[in-house]
């Protein structure tokens, strides 16, 4: 009886497809993807455990550097212009539209009242190229940083705004103290630090918590 010859297949695969999604994968991750924008000044925040989480929207945070520095950032343009606008008036600056534009397209800012409409007339790059002094906070009633805590504050009356500080772990006491007080003047007695986080010492509640942590609740 004659044997059976079982015809061989190609084993080629045609790859087009996939290279297709691939392309469509990568795509979708440039164009969602948010990237941190960068810090005008470098900051190394002291470490600490803790379970609360800083919030990441509708926050007014002062970054202090190692050198006493005192930069402000805020997250929300449409805020942002409110804040500048009442600065603009209530500080006498003589801001244009076009510089107002660039405050809120800038990340920080850590300049004088005096510096500022200088700063917000260069471009971009032009402003990377500028050290800035910080603002002034150096005295019991939080300087000029109290009038931009205040216009922040303004500019979210009625809602919630997340207060925030990062302070470098070399920073000075009597200059983090100013910050404070720019805060106290306000009546903002609540605020978040932002730290390094570390890991909670073996044993304790928040070190079991995070390795058997809660079941989730159900809703219906």
């Amino acid at each position: 009886m004659p044997s059976v010859k079982i015809p061989k297949k190609s084993t080629t695969n045609d790859m087009t497809p996939f290279v297709d999604v691939a392309f469509l994968i990568l795509t979708f991750f440039m164009l969602a993807t948010k990237f941190k924008p960068e810090d005008a000044v470098e900051v190394t925040t002291p470490g600490s455990v803790s379970a609360d989480v800083v919030p990441e929207k509708d926050v007014f945070t002062v970054t202090v550097d190692k050198d006493g520095r005192a930069f402000v950032s805020m997250d929300n343009p449409e805020f942002k212009q409110v804040l500048i606008d009442n600065l603009d008036k209530t500080r006498n600056l003589g801001l244009t539209p076009a510089e107002k534009k660039n405050y809120i397209n800038m990340t920080s800012v850590g300049v004088p009242f005096s510096q500022l409409k200088g700063l917000l007339a260069l471009d971009a790059e032009g402003q990377k190229k500028v050290k800035q002094p910080g603002i002034p906070a150096s005295d019991s009633t939080g300087g000029e940083l109290y009038y931009w805590v205040r216009d922040a504050l303004v500019a979210y009356s009625g809602r919630k705004l997340n207060l925030l500080i990062k302070s470098d772990n070399n920073t000075k006491y009597p200059v983090f103290k100013n910050v404070l007080n720019a805060f106290k003047k306000n009546d903002q007695n609540k605020f978040l630090l932002i730290t390094a986080p570390e890991d909670a010492p073996p044993g304790s509640p928040l070190s079991e918590t995070r390795k058997n942590p809660p079941p989730a609740k159900k809703t219906e």
